[in-house]
């Protein structure tokens, strides 16, 4: 199950947000809700992410541009470990001579 949480609630939970940052932050696709009936919908993800672009913008004083740099990064590094982590399951899966060949393909140069 999955908690929503309305513009108000995360206002009142990222208590260094302002719903004027709020707004900008949408606006400049730094942050995606979602579209409802009564306005936007927050994820706790989205809720996390303001907290970090909070501690960007207010405590490192990092602009706009930055910060869409920045948080392109870490998206392509949240991806990168899903990825490994698939691969690291996957591969455990496999019979163990398989695994040990693909750990000494890993240790040559």
């Amino acid at each position: 199950m999955t908690e929503r949480y309305s513009e108000g609630e995360v206002i009142a939970t990222v208590t260094r947000l302002t719903r004027h940052q709020l707004i900008g932050f949408i606006e400049g696709d730094l942050v995606q809700p979602e579209r409802g009936d009564a306005g936007y919908v927050f994820r706790a993800v989205d809720i996390a992410r303001l907290e970090l672009l909070c501690d960007l913008t207010q405590d490192l004083e990092m602009e706009e541009t930055a910060l869409g740099i920045v948080l392109s990064l870490l998206d392509q590094l949240h991806a990168a470990r899903g990825d490994l982590s698939a691969m690291r399951r996957a591969i455990d899966a496999l019979p163990e001579e398989v695994k040990a060949r693909i750990l000494a393909a890993g240790t040559q140069p």
